[in-house]
């Protein structure tokens, strides 16, 4: 199972040191500090890759993976366009196989998300915590406010250029398909992420990482990774459906049973829904999923906070295919085309 819907991208906001020294002594501050800090360490111990695959003491199977992130960067830039700068230059070990978790919440009678505002990014739907205690402490604060919250690991993020984003052995320890995805899918939040925008920005890298991992492997004849991809793209568009088809019927259940007075109503016909879901996902979805373990479709959390978190990484997902499809399966001009729309709306 791809792990990619689970990156934080940009939201942890290392960028903002400057503003987190400034406002350190708000919760946000404090917040932002504690991010800078934790970025800082990720800095402080980045190694070359490239002399890591020279060096004899990197063993096979980490040597492969370091080459595999150099050759797929240069793909990125030399066949998609993305601006690389520095990033995935370096390695970093984390001591922990955990880079962050993200939390996510939202109202139980609605679809409303929880959000966080921070500096350069403006809203976002989910945020980012280093420390498992500190990212369960918020997460029971939610719960305690009535809310659902959703708490889950990501593997990696971006800056957006901001630093030289390393390589972090979370990432490393994915398979060739996946590692070649998240360079693509986080050297396209360097092209192009509009504050505000988490459903594009993410859903738009989800589309680039899938695609651009793809066309990867396929230039360089490795038919089974290339199949790899395309397989686990496939997953996610008919996931991405189910989501949307399970949104708009939430979406029509709580809209029937209006204002303070149908909040019960609202939490009945909710339960309803999400029991629809599972048996669609166990009878329907689930059975056509390829690439996600046989438990994912009985198993995988389903409340509000859930599906607005999956929903900002595979949203529109067939409407970007079909740009891609539009302009000749060329993916550079594709994701040219979806930037200039997204930025005109």
């Amino acid at each position: 199972m791809g792990r990619r819907w689970g990156s934080v991208g940009a939201a942890l906001l290392i960028a903002c040191g400057g503003v987190a020294l400034l406002t350190a002594g708000t919760r946000t501050g404090r917040y932002l500090v504690r991010a800078a800090w934790e970025e800082g360490k990720i800095l402080r111990g980045r190694r070359s890759i490239s002399a890591l695959v020279r060096d004899p003491a990197t063993d096979a199977v980490t040597r492969g993976k370091l080459q595999l992130v150099l050759e797929v960067r240069a793909f990125a830039v030399d066949s998609l366009g993305l601006p690389a700068k520095d990033a995935f230059t370096q390695f970093t070990q984390l001591a922990s196989d955990t880079l962050v978790l993200v939390l996510s919440g939202a109202a139980r009678d609605t679809l409303a998300p929880v959000t966080w505002w921070f500096p350069v990014v403006g809203r976002v739907p989910y945020k980012g915590f280093f420390r498992v205690a500190e990212a369960q402490r918020e997460e029971r604060r939610l719960t305690g406010r009535g809310f659902d919250a959703y708490l889950r690991p990501a593997p990696a993020f971006s800056t957006l250029g901001f630093f030289n984003d390393p390589l972090l052995s979370t990432t490393l320890s994915a398979d060739s398909a996946d590692v070649a995805n998240t360079v693509v899918h986080e050297l396209t939040h360097n092209l192009y992420y509009a504050a505000g925008a988490a459903d594009f920005n993410e859903s738009f890298a989800s589309f680039a990482g899938a695609r651009g991992a793809t066309a990867f492997f396929r230039a360089r004849g490795d038919t089974a990774n290339a199949s790899r991809s395309e397989r686990r793209w496939e997953d996610q568009k008919r996931l991405g459906a189910f989501w949307t088809r399970l949104t708009d019927s939430l979406e029509a259940a709580y809209a029937a049973h209006p204002g303070a007075a149908g909040r019960a109503a609202r939490l009945t016909a909710r339960d309803s829904v999400y029991a629809w879901a599972r048996r669609h996902l166990v009878d329907s979805v689930g059975p056509q999923l390829t690439t996600y373990p046989a438990w994912y479709a009985s198993r995988v959390k389903l409340d509000n906070a859930a599906l607005l978190a999956r929903r900002v990484y595979m949203t529109d997902l067939a409407r970007y295919d079909s740009v891609w499809v539009a302009e000749g399966k060329d993916l550079r001009r594709a994701m040219a085309r979806l930037v200039a729309e997204h930025k005109t709306r």
